[in-house]
């Protein structure tokens, strides 16, 4: 992966209370990657018992059965998210949970990227909007 070709780079964490991951999250990750949406870079799981007590578990570090509904999601995962990133994150999931880190880069944007520093252009803002307030928004708008 050369990192001057990049695109924007994201990440997100999704719990699963209850340690209810069933991987219906991979059917998307398959489409995004296969249609050139994004670009999975790191994908890791991490769990946290009753008790508190924290594992990570690297992609290809699951089970068989666990590992099946990700083998045809494209991408490159490299151990982005390093160790310190995982104790920041376990200290957010709640015990008896699960959680699914994934980073991801925006390849739509990359072309984008790219022309705009070929015309000497510079990104200057660049925001994500929860989409619990763009649906507040786009409700209060329609409610008025």
């Amino acid at each position: 992966m050369d990192p001057a070709q990049l695109g924007p780079v994201e990440y997100a964490v999704f719990a699963f209370p209850g340690n209810h991951f069933r991987g219906e999250m991979a059917a998307e990750l398959r489409k995004l990657t296969s249609q050139g949406i994004v670009r999975i870079i790191d994908l890791t799981f991490v769990e946290r018992d009753a008790d508190g007590a924290v594992q990570s578990v690297e992609l290809q570090d699951l089970t068989p059965e666990e590992s099946a509904a990700f083998e045809d999601v494209d991408g490159e995962v490299t151990g982005l998210i390093s160790q310190d990133d995982l104790e920041v994150i376990a200290e957010e999931i709640p015990p008896g949970s699960s959680a699914a880190i994934v980073v991801w880069e925006n390849s739509w944007a990359t072309a984008l990227a790219q022309a705009v520093g070929r015309a000497d252009g510079v990104l200057v803002a660049h925001e994500r909007v929860p989409a619990t307030v763009v649906q507040q928004s786009a409700a209060a708008a329609e409610a008025a």
